[in-house]
């Protein structure tokens, strides 16, 4: 692994997530470090959310509601300037040209000078959302940097100074995230409709709160496993691009 670097605070960043929590789970304390520090952080989620429950007798409308309020409750909480949904639907996610459009101009109208996002080339990913919202996330980039791509928008191109993939196949960077490591747990715990599937809490089971607990501590670990070889203390692990 390359030295870690932590890189200056950027005046503006943008991050790109399939579904509401999954850009907490990447790169959220990062995010953190970066809002308490100033920068303008704007998260876009791609889709609505709407399969995100194992009760097949779920009132789905009502998911949607919840899982954007969860989403708003979180960003907050990372102290985030703008969440924005696209909501196009949960699980049918596609890397087309319309999709590539709406992330071309989300990156022309906020002009981020880092861009986060999935990485789409990591192997054996079973969820394809998240392999399409990593290539929207890099096609979105060269689109917004070309003003010959979608020139309907009448917005003037922009080009990233860096771009950020986490869930990456090869980490070659990492950014310490100390005490900031708090705040993206307290994000994830906002998003109580995921607490049975993605986290594995049943907070009605007499084993809750050493489930609650045991989630909290894998998080924690995660994040000390990824910088203990550095010697950084806790932190979250990327694949930087920096020839954008």
């Amino acid at each position: 692994m390359a030295p870690p670097a932590d890189l200056p605070p950027p005046a503006r960043a943008l991050a790109i997530g399939a579904h509401p929590d999954d850009v907490e789970f990447g790169c959220g304390a990062t995010l953190a470090k970066w809002a308490a520090r100033g920068a303008a952080v704007t998260l876009l989620v791609l889709t609505d959310g709407s399969k995100g429950t194992w009760d097949r007798d779920a009132d789905l409308a009502e998911l949607v509601a919840s899982r954007h309020r969860e989403q708003h409750e979180a960003g907050a909480v990372l102290g985030l300037t703008a969440v924005e949904f696209l909501d196009l639907p949960d699980g049918e996610l596609r890397s087309g040209l319309a999709e590539r459009a709406l992330v071309c101009e989300a990156i022309r109208r906020l002009r981020p000078e880092v861009v986060l996002g999935h990485d789409p080339w990591k192997r054996y990913r079973l969820h394809p959302d998240h392999r399409h919202a990593g290539w929207l996330t890099l096609e979105g980039v060269v689109a917004a940097r070309d003003h010959h791509f979608f020139p309907e928008q009448r917005l003037p191109a922009h080009r990233p100074g860096r771009i950020l993939l986490f869930e990456a196949a090869e980490v070659d960077h990492l950014e310490p995230v100390g005490r900031h490591l708090d705040a993206k747990i307290r994000a994830l715990l906002c998003h109580r409709s995921q607490w049975p599937s993605t986290m594995r809490i049943d907070a009605a089971a007499p084993d809750g709160d050493a489930q609650l607990e045991g989630f909290v501590g894998r998080v924690r670990e995660e994040a000390e496993t990824a910088g203990r070889a550095a010697g950084v203390g806790p932190a979250e692990g990327f694949k930087l691009l920096d020839k954008v």
